[in-house]
């Protein structure tokens, strides 16, 4: 049972104090999607943020590199703004961190391997001499404001120091899990904390928001340490050269690689410069147990025997600009794909990054090199608790309210349907997505509108500055092609004084369809044909577009699109 919780005071918009006793649970991402992590909780005045994640861009989003959250929410409140807490170092849970720091400023906390991996990245970004990141213990309370009070506690995930939250407020305590799962044989010796949660539990836990990216999945998750099995026998095995693809931040699967490769005698070369980084910060932090002699340089890694060698790179991904990728493409620097090597991707393709990932597979095949995968071997296991596991930490817990989060939506909906089997009264397992308002108070939890949650762009440089309907165009343009009519007009009369021109991208072969051209000419001609008139620069675009545009059409059932030009003289 909860315990008679304090009242708080809150301004309200004229400046008045009134006493507030509600906590606003508000995704800003990560609900409905995979990736882009982003929860906001707030009571009275005080607001705090677990994870600021990104999103890998789907195939429709031509050009973009990255998603990441909406923080419209947030401006005009910096002052409400208390604290970061940053679950583990995954990208789709830190990997906005760089985008958030320019506009806010508040105190950042995570453990320690996850401290460095940010460092890492905001290093990259010059951001790292103004941030204000702390290092914190599992166990030790943090206070957040007047509201809040965290407290870390370890759980085992694919990485290394993942972490889940115990968010203890005037309301009573709620739990956040973070990405987990229940491994008894883990890595890197980091279980999660069931005893704690079971404290916790028999305290009374007034909202559990959990995993769901596998509440699908019947039974548990297998243990990271059947990876390790099997990259050992990769590495026994090889005739060659190994070449592993991974995650930069999957700390515990390189180690499992360099454990493997000692084992058998071979030497471990690194590429990729997020790859580079973040195997010497984890050295240097001691999460990586590096032998000596087994990192090798470039000169030392062309004279060592290819039977004698392994690669760990990044490009698990299929990014366009990672090492495997210019592997796969015959233009990396110091490593060409020959017959006998075996390329691993120790990674699943997150969702969108398919194509690009069985292309590299496909050209790595070409140019000989035998390559292993998620759908012909075991060489990966999920980081994301299955449906037993869930239901253990809902047993130990025993909420009074449940919101499901991590996952695209059909997974939140199964996820809520266990938790209700489970015990989680009907009614106060709540389905969330992105930009909902949850509000929970002494007697009851209610929808309570919608917060801006919807996707940021970055592209190149631009942080926003795409929107969808440039996403529109850049796929039009994708599909169908582009042609620019140039019309060179008198500014009195509105008047053509010299023929029309085109021009053609994508749309058609020119030399072979320059009738097709000539007749568009005639077309927009005669789309400004008429008396004349004081030329309006938007009607003479309007017009000329229509007519091209329905001309095209009819001769070919294409739609390229029609950009006018117009020259006023």
């Amino acid at each position: 049972m909860r315990k008679n919780p304090r009242k708080f005071d809150s301004l309200t918009n004229d400046g008045t104090m009134t006493q507030t006793n509600t906590l606003r649970v508000i995704p800003l991402g990560g609900l409905g999607e995979i990736g882009r992590n982003m929860m906001l909780l707030e009571f009275g005045d005080d607001i705090i943020v677990i994870d600021v994640g990104l999103m890998f861009p789907e195939e429709e989003m031509l050009g973009v590199d990255l998603v990441i959250p909406d923080f419209t929410y947030l401006r005009g409140k910096e002052d409400r703004l208390r604290a970061v807490f940053l679950t583990h170092g995954h990208e789709d849970h830190v990997g906005a961190l760089p985008y958030f720091l320019r506009e806010f400023r508040c105190p950042i906390y995570s453990t320690k391997l996850t401290d460095g991996l940010i460092r890492v990245k905001l290093n990259e970004h010059k951001l790292l001499k103004d941030a204000v990141l702390n290092v914190v213990e599992t166990g030790v309370p943090i206070k957040a404001g007047e509201a809040f009070e965290v407290e870390f506690f370890p759980v085992a995930h694919s990485i290394p120091d993942a972490c889940g939250l115990i968010v203890r407020t005037p309301l009573g305590p709620l739990v956040h899990t973070g990405d987990f799962k229940l491994d008894h044989t883990p890595v890197m010796d980091q279980h999660t904390d069931l005893i704690r949660l079971a404290q916790i539990g028999a305290e009374g836990c007034l909202l559990l928001m959990a995993d769901s990216t596998y509440a699908e999945i019947e039974g548990y998750t297998p243990s990271e340490q059947l990876v390790g099995e099997a990259l050992r026998n990769i590495v026994v095995n090889a005739p060659g050269r190994v070449i592993v693809a991974t995650f930069a931040s999957l700390i515990s699967r390189i180690q499992q690689v360099i454990d493997a490769a000692h084992f058998c005698d071979r030497k471990v070369f690194v590429t990729g410069r997020s790859m580079i980084d973040n195997v010497a910060m984890a050295r240097q932090l001691g999460y990586l147990n590096v032998p000596q002699g087994v990192l090798v340089g470039v000169e030392e890694m062309r004279n060592t025997p290819s039977d004698r060698l392994v690669v760990v790179t990044t490009g698990s991904q299929g990014e366009p600009t990672s090492a495997l990728t210019r592997m796969a493409n015959g233009d990396h620097r110091h490593i060409g794909i020959q017959a006998g090597d075996t390329v691993v991707l120790s990674a699943n393709p997150i969702p969108g990054n398919e194509q690009a990932v069985y292309r590299n597979v496909d050209n790595l095949f070409r140019l000989g090199a035998e390559v292993l995968y998620n759908r012909i071997s075991n060489i990966h296991v999920r980081g994301h608790a299955s449906r037993e596991e869930l239901k253990i930490i809902q047993g130990l817990l025993q909420p009074e309210y449940f919101v499901p989060i991590h996952g695209e939506y059909r997974h939140l909906v199964v996820h809520s349907k266990l938790a209700e089997s489970v015990g989680v009264p009907a009614g106060n397992a709540f389905v969330l997505t992105d930009g909902d308002i949850l509000e929970i108070d002494e007697e009851t939890a209610r929808m309570a509108g919608r917060a801006p949650a919807s996707y940021v762009y970055v592209d190149g440089s631009g942080i926003g500055d795409v929107d969808q309907y440039i996403l529109r165009d850049r796929a039009h343009l994708s599909t169908d092609g582009v042609v620019v009519v140039i019309a060179t007009v008198d500014k009195q009369s509105g008047a053509l004084i010299q023929p029309p021109e085109m021009l053609s991208r994508g749309f058609v072969d020119t030399e072979e369809r320059e009738d097709l051209l000539e007749k568009s000419k005639e077309v927009a001609a005669k789309a400004l044909a008429g008396d004349a008139h004081i030329a309006e620069f938007g009607d003479i675009n309007v017009r000329v577009k229509d007519a091209v545009s329905k001309f095209l059409y009819d001769e070919t059932r294409r739609r390229p699109m029609v950009l006018t030009v117009t020259v006023e003289v």
